[in-house]
């Protein structure tokens, strides 16, 4: 198949849509598909082949995070071309509601439209009050798909209609085969804990484990944690309590294959997420990486971990519960391999073979409803901004 994907989000900055995106393009491209990716990114950002520049991203306030998007006529003229040479046989959409190409994409395209839904804001004011411009557009979406039962929750309250659950995906033997660093390992007296995250952004939860460390430190007070992901460490040293501070590495935004080592190394993966989130794929990377996971109880976050068979859960913004879960599973070797154990196994639901075949099954769901011979109608005919987008000319005309 001729496979068209769209990206809300900027490739400038690492994300979980646009690392979804990449890795499900990757596969599909393993698999034989022919494939194109359609991205806001900047004139300088290092783009796969496969990769379209949708043009500059601007940072926007969005779904309690600052998101990267592209809007405007340059950038709609933009998507309509992309769609007219491309002649998919399916467009994939990744969050058509949000104010950027992917909805662009949905005006302009015509043919088989799949969307993939990640985000949960099931009490979205700007939804709401989106729906009624939104709905006519969704309309044409032919195969729903929510990376979570939160995400479909929030297609279903905010949008209509319903949607399949497929999970994010992960490259699993990707995680299982890295190195550790020796440095980033932990030992008997000083065992690491890891965090990754924007760590100035209040939702991934770096303040609730910074006050919960001081219990710990008091206990084992070799423990370190290793801090990964964009942010200013100073600004951060300046919210913590000193002790915490010195106990803290901070390693900045690292690469795929950090990351995937340092999840391998540590003792302990700590997501304190306090909420926004629809799923959890970080769980699923260090869960692969073999790393013994310990999480808020947030929804999304249960789903991942089985209801806490695959990992250990603290309630949601209790630093005292997670501080009492840190220590019993550092002072307790056989429990915390048998979680990690655990947690290995659980992540191969999540691999991409797995999940791309999913996929790959709504595709073709989608492609051979739209062969079959129908009746048009008005409402079949093309919108204005479809006809707009793509220049008043058909998809595949000359």
């Amino acid at each position: 198949m001729r496979i068209g994907i769209v990206s809300p989000y900027s490739f400038d900055v690492p994300g979980g849509v646009q690392l979804h995106v990449r890795d499900l393009a990757e596969q599909l491209l393993r698999l034989g598909h022919e494939v194109s990716v359609l991205a806001p990114s900047d004139e300088d950002t290092p783009l796969a082949p496969y990769v379209v520049s949708a043009g500059r991203a601007v940072p926007v306030r969005f779904n309690g995070s600052v998101a990267r998007l592209a809007f405007g006529p340059v950038t709609a003229g933009r998507v309509g071309r992309w769609i007219e040479r491309g002649r998919f046989d399916v467009v994939h959409l990744h969050e058509p509601a949000s104010p950027s190409v992917s909805l662009l994409a949905l005006w302009a395209a015509e043919g088989p439209i799949v969307a993939t839904f990640h985000s949960s804001m099931l009490r979205s004011r700007a939804m709401q009050a989106a729906h009624p411009l939104l709905r006519p557009s969704m309309e044409k979406i032919a195969g729903r798909i929510a990376v979570s039962e939160e995400a479909r929750r929030t297609v279903t309250t905010h949008l209509g209609g319903d949607a399949v659950v497929i999970p994010n995906g992960v490259y699993v033997d990707t995680f299982a085969s890295a190195r550790p660093r020796p440095g980033w390992q932990g030992t008997p007296d000083r065992p690491t804990l890891a965090f990754l995250g924007r760590m100035e952004e209040p939702r991934k939860g770096l303040p609730v484990l910074a006050r919960a460390l001081p219990a710990v430190l008091r206990e084992l007070p070799g423990v370190r944690l290793l801090v990964a992901g964009p942010g200013d460490p100073d600004e951060v040293r300046d919210h913590m309590d000193p002790q915490v501070a010195d106990a803290c590495e901070f390693l900045g935004a690292v690469s795929d294959d950090d990351k995937a080592r340092l999840l391998s190394s540590v003792d302990l993966y700590v997501a304190p997420n306090t909420g926004g989130e629809s799923f959890g794929i970080i769980l699923i990377e260090a869960m692969s990486a073999g790393a013994a996971v310990i999480a808020s109880d947030i929804p999304a976050f249960l789903r991942v971990l089985d209801e806490g068979r695959a990992g250990v859960t603290f309630t949601n913004e209790d630093a005292d519960d997670l501080a009492g879960q840190v220590m019993a599973l550092l002072r307790d070797v056989g429990r915390r391999r048998s979680v990690a154990a655990v947690g290995r196994s659980r992540a191969e639901i999540f691999d991409w073979s797995v999940v791309a075949a999913d996929i790959v099954a709504v595709y073709e769901t989608v492609v051979s409803a739209a062969a079959r011979p129908r009746v048009r109608t008005d409402r079949d005919s093309d919108s204005r901004w479809s006809r707009l987008l793509r220049g008043g000319r058909s998809i595949g005309g000359d």
